[in-house]
């Protein structure tokens, strides 16, 4: 009887003995498998070639779109986008936060590789529904609350806050509950439920207490509009109110449901 050893070898020479129709294709499929990954080694050495070690693929661009009061020259200083640097390794993320702790006058900024060797900026600037005045100057208050400018001259057409909080009675209770910051915060709201007509006239927003603010109108007219909760409803009672009572002086809409006009 056969060992194992004597059926191993007999295996063997059966093997190297086959058809050679079969050896052949093994030989062509091993070549081939070989051949296929060096050709993967070689596509993927390239392609990082190109996309790090060329300069085909590297920033030379940083266009800027979006801006108002901002000038592309400031936002591109502030995203500092490393110029020559391969476009694949920029990181967006990072320039859009760098951007925005430099210039707080930008609300959102979108960041994107624009190929083959551009960085596109696209901001959106804030806007200003209410002024703070501060010594001399003025600083600018979105209708998020956000402070995020101080100029010198006051913009044209943004009221002005005014805090007129009495330091007695049921005003100074408000004040001591809610705290300047919120009061402020319910004027900004205040500020930014205006009809547009009505914002472009308004001088100043009053706040006497959380439930008590008025505008002041530029032409003189004053409006009691009470806290800043419904405020859509009022800017819309208030919009009709002023149309059918063209030549008040005064306007109520605290409880936009009964509002309340007159001459004096």
């Amino acid at each position: 009887m056969a060992g194992p050893a004597t059926r191993e070898r007999g295996e063997r020479q059966q093997e190297s003995s086959g058809p050679p129709l079969a050896r052949t294709i093994r030989r062509l499929r091993l070549r081939t498998i070989v051949i296929l990954a060096l050709a993967v080694v070689l596509v993927t050495a390239g392609s990082l070639w190109v996309l790090y070690g060329s300069s085909w693929l590297r920033v030379e661009r940083v266009p800027v779109s979006g801006t108002r009061v901002l000038t592309p020259a400031e936002v591109r200083a502030a995203a500092a986008v490393p110029v020559g640097a391969p476009l694949v390794s920029v990181d967006t993320d990072a320039i859009a936060a760098r951007t925005r702790r430099k210039l707080p006058r930008i609300d959102t900024i979108d960041v994107s590789r624009s190929w083959p060797h551009g960085i596109e900026l696209k901001v959106t600037e804030r806007t200003a529904v209410l002024l703070v005045r501060k010594g001399g100057d003025f600083i600018e208050v979105d209708h998020k609350g956000v402070r995020f400018a101080t100029v010198a001259q006051a913009p044209e057409g943004i009221p002005l806050l005014r805090m007129s909080v009495s330091a007695s009675g049921s005003a100074a209770a408000s004040l001591r509950r809610f705290g300047t910051d919120r009061l402020t915060r319910e004027a900004v709201l205040v500020a930014g439920e205006l009809p547009g007509p009505v914002r472009r006239l308004t001088g100043t927003v009053e706040v006497h207490s959380y439930d008590d603010i008025r505008l002041e109108l530029t032409d003189g007219r004053v409006v009691a509009w009470g806290s800043a909760e419904n405020g859509r409803a009022k800017a819309r009672t208030l919009t009709a109110l002023m149309k059918a009572a063209s030549g008040a002086r005064h306007f109520d809409v605290s409880v936009p449901t009964a509002p309340a006009s007159s001459a004096s």
